[in-house]
């Protein structure tokens, strides 16, 4: 069957995602000149970035802070969802305060609106909280002892005076936070993370992941705070509040999917991407794509691909081997969540942060036990109080597992994950007992960390390739194989839809987003 569907010029995008709905909605609103159609694989918007509702209880898949130093993205996410204009509920009961915005929604009477949320991420290390990133206060010290916070300050001292190659993310971690440091808090976390240890990977990963962060960084940010220095630089893992959909990370992209639609954009769901159609002059003509048992051709004049790179490349025709190569080598993480629905934690709040039900604060928190597969978990009460159904009684609770697809936890039974989630979430004391399980849900997400080692060497060469082709845009983290941000997604979408406008073959700009050191920390 073969489609073609107007005489306007058609962008096809592949996958609807942050990065592909981002590109659909921009195509559409900076030009007339094209018609925009969507294929999205599953029947969800938001890819990883998506909510899912089980029983009333959301689920954020992921853990997704909305916080930005791009001024477009922020007025983006403004134009979809306006900021609070009064507290929502549980600050409201409990006399918190969060930024407010003149003449925004109230979150108590419209589902459209854009909470403010404090942040808090905490390390779980020997069953007690250090924060993320380790902070030099006295509850530290304490949670240490003062042996190890002696050596831990040797260590660190001995790293600043000799450096180590940057060849690996191991030496990358320890030039910045000692060898003690970094085999307390990031060796292990980072191979249960990836499935390989730290010497194995890339250092790009963490210079993308923790770009500036390091003891001096947070010496200059608690000193920053103590003179109380205006205009002080911020690392995204410092920020202390960061804006969220009240419904979950998936009601943004649901509404962007709506105004898509109104525009004229089509989106068709359960339509996976098969075949990538290229000519002679190596400038692509289409895709065939899989719904309902059939195959379907559809001719379009851009294609703007947010699906993974591996997958891009393999559904293309005349690849030549060694591209082929590359790209079936590159490695992915995937992961696994279960929602456990309990009356209360066992974690006791010994923070001066009040909570519904005294529960911890955190938001997420990273899990640092050998004696335990879990990587981190997240409390959904304190993302947003409207993710959990009875928000006074209950906590809804994401237990996350790093897997790779057909392993050992990826092949059990929902049934038989859950357990051994649960079974961990007692082991740990996140619960007194396994009992406390009210109930629960579980969710894969596959491919949902480009990992950076196996063939990742020769991805420049692989992009190389990609670029001479002159109507193919790959954006996204997926799309670029590259651990992006939520706001990096879209930027790299913004800047495809500029060139698309414009004319231009060269792609450089789409993926210099996020590969600077400043880009981050300032606007």
């Amino acid at each position: 069957m073969l489609k073609k569907l107007s005489d306007k010029q058609t962008a096809i995008i592949i996958g609807a995602g942050p990065a592909g709905l981002t590109a659909a909605y921009e195509l559409l609103d900076k030009s007339k000149n094209y018609k925009v159609v969507i294929l999205e694989e599953t029947n969800t918007f938001g890819g990883i970035s998506r909510t899912v509702n089980y029983k009333g209880n959301r689920m954020d898949m992921g853990g997704h802070r909305f916080f930005s130093k791009v001024p477009e993205v922020n007025e983006w996410w403004e134009k979809m969802l306006p900021t609070q204009g009064s507290l929502p509920y549980d600050d409201k009961k409990l006399d918190r305060t969060s930024n407010i915005k003149d003449g925004g929604p109230d979150p108590e009477k419209s589902d459209k609106v854009m909470l403010r949320r404090n942040r808090l991420s905490r390390i779980f290390f020997n069953q007690k909280f250090f924060d993320y990133p380790v902070s030099l206060k006295a509850s530290t010290i304490k949670n240490m002892g003062l042996g190890t916070t002696f050596v831990v300050g040797c260590s660190y001292l001995k790293s600043m005076v000799h450096k180590l190659p940057e060849d690996n993310l191991e030496n990358f971690y320890i030039n910045r936070f000692g060898k003690k440091l970094y085999s307390m808090f990031f060796e292990n976390y980072t191979e249960n993370l990836w499935g390989r240890h730290p010497r194995e990977i890339s250092a790009e990963w963490g210079a993308q992941r923790v770009k500036g962060l390091s003891i001096s960084a947070i010496l200059k940010d608690i000193f920053g705070k103590a003179f109380g220095k205006k205009n002080r630089k911020v690392e995204t893992s410092l920020i202390e509040e960061f804006a969220y959909p009240k419904l979950g990370p998936g009601q943004l992209w649901e509404i962007t999917a709506k105004e898509i639609e109104k525009k004229g954009g089509k989106i068709t769901k359960n339509a996976k991407v098969v075949g990538i159609k290229k000519n002679k002059k190596d400038v692509l003509t289409g895709v065939v794509y899989k719904k309902d048992g059939k195959k379907i051709t559809l001719e379009g004049d851009y294609i703007i691909s947010s699906m993974p790179i591996k997958d891009l490349v393999e559904a293309m025709n005349d690849v030549p081997k060694d591209m082929l190569k590359i790209a079936s080598g590159l490695p992915y993480r995937d992961y696994m969540t279960v929602g456990v629905l309990s009356k209360k934690l066992a974690l006791k709040n010994e923070t001066n942060i009040k909570t519904l039900g005294n529960i911890v604060p955190d938001n997420w928190v990273y899990v640092h036990d050998k004696s335990v597969k879990m990587g981190r978990f997240q409390i959904y009460n304190n993302w947003s109080p409207y993710l959990v159904k009875d928000v006074e009684n209950t906590v809804w609770v994401g237990l996350e597992y790093f897997c790779n697809e057909g392993d050992e936890l990826w092949s059990m039974t929902d049934d038989d994950f859950a357990k051994l989630a649960i079974k961990e979430m007692a082991k740990i004391n996140i619960i007194n007992d396994e009992k406390e399980a009210l109930d629960y849900h579980v969710e894969r997400v596959k491919k949902a960390y480009p990992a950076y080692f196996d063939t990742y060497e020769h991805m420049d060469d692989l992009r190389n390739y990609l670029d001479k082709i002159p109507n193919l845009f790959c954006v996204g983290r997926n799309g670029q194989h590259r651990y992006n941000n939520l706001d990096h997604s879209m930027c790299t979408s913004f800047e495809a839809v500029k060139d698309i406008i414009s004319g231009t073959t060269d792609k450089s700009n789409v993926w210099n987003v996020n590969t600077e050191k400043e880009y981050h920390e300032s606007k």
